[in-house]
């Protein structure tokens, strides 16, 4: 990204930067935060999204939530942190992410608990700056294992966005296609525009064009007809948490798109950073799906499409089965055949 998704700015006393992509293509806004309200908000609201960028922002909201705590000791202290980490853990339920990087920062509180509290929350800033700049290693390092899957004239199809905007810098899903593009491989991406929200019209289309990458936007319901037409080699997604046995969430439509490609005989590969995976989960069954609200199918972008009253089911995620999964790139490396023991093996 030409300009951070999301960063820190300043010191201790500092806030987080990040651009809203609700105002995206069509405005291109920086917004600071500087308060744990604003962060919740913010992640509520897919100001800040994509799992990777989400835990981002937990870290940074967990130095916003204590910059202004008065306590005297470990205890008070402890005590105005879990209130921040527990505000920010109601935000978003599906995303790993953040409930990772908020357990970080609590742990990391913790084993330094014998520092002054200024020092604390020193050490508190580093530890998000750290979470940071290790996304963005981590991304390069998905990316360069991705583009080896990928030969010179494919077509890969993408679902909604796991571009930079949902990381720290360069993606996860798009990572692959980043990292390959800058090889000298030739390719030609399919974005689906993933209703509701069109995170893959609004985002991922404007990142590609932006990187000067050959990216032709289609609707989600053309999947199948560009697969016949045999325009795609290989679909990569992002996700938002991963079970223990390679079952993936991802944004809702993605297991549509996993059972086309099967069909198709075309590879569907999941992109992700090991801090997605959830090994307490011994299946995707267990994770929880977020729902959203009605007036983003009946009323999105401030346009009423659907009738007044017409009742909405808006799940904002679903589950492909790791048997429809070829393999899982991750920064350590591609995770194939994906089942437990793979994962565990690779993940931990």
């Amino acid at each position: 990204m030409p300009v951070p998704t999301i960063e820190w700015t300043g010191g201790i006393d500092g806030c987080a930067r990040m651009i809203d992509q609700t105002l995206l293509p069509t405005e291109f806004k920086q917004i600071d935060i500087a308060d744990v309200e604003a962060m919740w908000e913010a992640i509520k609201v897919l100001r800040v999204r994509g799992a990777p960028a989400i835990g981002v922002a937990a870290a940074f909201g967990t130095v916003v939530g204590i910059q202004g705590s008065q306590a005297a000791d470990w205890g008070a202290f402890q005590a105005d942190l879990t209130k921040a980490t527990d505000y920010l853990a109601t935000s978003r339920p599906t995303a790993v992410n953040l409930f990772w990087a908020l357990d970080r920062m609590k742990r990391v509180a913790a084993e330094n608990r014998s520092l002054a509290i200024p020092e604390l929350k020193q050490r508190l800033l580093d530890e998000a700056l750290a979470i940071c700049e290790e996304d963005k290693a981590t991304c390069r390092a998905i990316g360069r294992h991705g583009a080896e899957l990928v030969k010179d004239g494919d077509g890969i199809l993408t679902h909604c966005n796991a571009g930079g905007l949902a990381t720290a810098d360069y993606g996860t899903a798009l990572a692959v296609m980043f990292a390959a593009h800058e090889q000298g491989k030739t390719i030609h991406a399919y974005a689906d525009e993933t209703r509701p929200l069109l995170q893959g019209a609004r985002l991922t289309t404007w990142e590609l064009m932006q990187a000067g990458i050959d990216v032709t936007l289609i609707c989600d319901n053309m999947a199948a007809q560009v697969m016949r037409e045999g325009r795609i080699d290989l679909v990569v997604v992002g996700a938002d948490r991963i079970a223990a046995n390679g079952d993936a969430a991802n944004k809702i439509g993605t297991y549509g798109v996993a059972i086309l490609a099967r069909e198709h005989g075309i590879p569907f590969y999941v992109a992700a950073p090991a801090s997605t995976f959830d090994l307490s989960l011994p299946t995707g069954e267990g994770i929880p799906i977020e729902q959203r609200g009605a007036e983003e199918v009946t009323e999105g972008f401030g346009r009423r499409t659907a009738p007044h009253g017409a009742k909405v089911y808006s799940p904002a995620f679903d589950v492909t089965p790791a048997a429809y999964i070829a393999g899982i790139i991750t920064e350590r490396g591609i995770i194939r055949p994906v089942d437990q023991a793979t994962v565990r093996a690779v993940v931990g």
